[in-house]
């Protein structure tokens, strides 16, 4: 018995260490090429915009001296995140979608999960920041040049991105530890922890455990903070004397919120919920192509000093 035992036991660890060496197959959205060609190009169009929309921004932020406010810098910050979240998981998936073997090597799914997962972290932490900015600037309009300073600024924005790679780490560590057993076909499109906690072959309830602690740290602590801001600064509105001063005021919001639905939405959706549930791949999708896409569509459309700044720099005349 204790031979077999040693033989089931050798077993298993040559299949976990041939997977290991092999990496991970991801099974993808469907079998269908039809329905994988129709992803392809809707995925590549999407991050072609978001790199796109994204690099305006930057710019134009860098390059007009009026923008040069605190929430055009925490804005920036955003946009140069959103661009390095798409490129992280968008060329595989593009690649995958029109490969028949949708594979991907042990070290691209570890920095896959990695970097994704800090950088996602990062932006729910920017994000409640960038409420904290609205908030000083609505609420405290006579004091807000002193209380966002450079420094705290650039103090808040490290902050979230350390955190980031913080949190990252100590969730990303726990999760590739987990026996797998030689199973390495990743029910998804890209390596993420609730997809491969589905290939443990042991009890995973602690990492789910600390998954939804985690979770409830990265995703509702900061939507909670958002809202409380988000409530004084609705008191703050209503009681603007003028309809264009609230208007103003109400505008500099919309744009936020609207980003901040778009991703705690989905974010929440997917990881507060154990992963036995299953995840939708649909969902993914959006909060990893479809939002960075539309972040800075919403931050122009209707911003005026956006649209200033455009036509200053694309009309400006050429120094002589």
């Amino acid at each position: 018995m204790e031979v077999l035992h040693s033989k089931a036991a050798w077993k298993n660890q040559h299949e976990e260490n041939e997977s290991t060496a092999e990496g991970f197959i991801l099974l993808g959205v469907s079998d269908q090429p039809q329905l994988e060609l129709l992803l392809f190009v809707l995925i590549l169009i999407s991050y072609i915009m978001t790199l796109f929309g994204n690099f305006t921004i930057i710019v134009v932020s860098r390059l007009d001296p009026r923008l040069h406010t605190p929430m055009y810098f925490f804005l920036s910050n955003l946009s140069f995140l959103d661009i390095c979240y798409t490129t992280s998981l968008g060329p595989q998936m593009l690649v995958n979608f029109r490969s028949t073997r949708k594979a991907i090597s042990w070290g691209g799914c570890v920095a896959q999960l990695y970097i994704s997962l800090s950088l996602g972290c990062t932006e729910s932490f920017l994000l409640a920041v960038m409420a904290y900015d609205r908030y000083a600037a609505v609420c405290r309009p006579l004091h807000y040049v002193t209380i966002m300073s450079r420094r705290l600024c650039l103090f808040m924005a490290a902050g979230s991105w350390l955190s980031g790679l913080v949190v990252s780490l100590v969730h990303t560590l726990p999760t590739l530890q987990v026996p797998r057993c030689g199973q390495n076909h990743i029910d998804h499109i890209f390596c993420e922890v609730p997809a491969l906690l589905k290939l443990a072959c042991v009890d995973t309830s602690i990492n789910e455990a600390a998954l939804l602690s985690i979770s409830v740290f990265v995703l509702v602590v900061p939507v909670s903070l958002i809202l409380v801001s988000y409530g004084y600064i609705g008191a703050a509105v209503m009681r603007i004397q003028s309809s264009e001063g609230r208007r103003k005021a109400f505008n500099t919001c919309t744009s936020h919120l609207a980003v901040v639905s778009l991703f705690y939405g989905p974010g929440i959706y997917m990881y507060l919920q154990p992963p036995s549930k299953g995840q939708g791949k649909i969902v993914s999708l959006f909060y990893t192509m479809v939002t960075p896409m539309l972040n800075p569509l919403i931050y122009t459309l209707r911003n005026k000093e956006v649209h200033g700044a455009l036509r200053r720099l694309l009309w400006r005349k050429p120094a002589t």
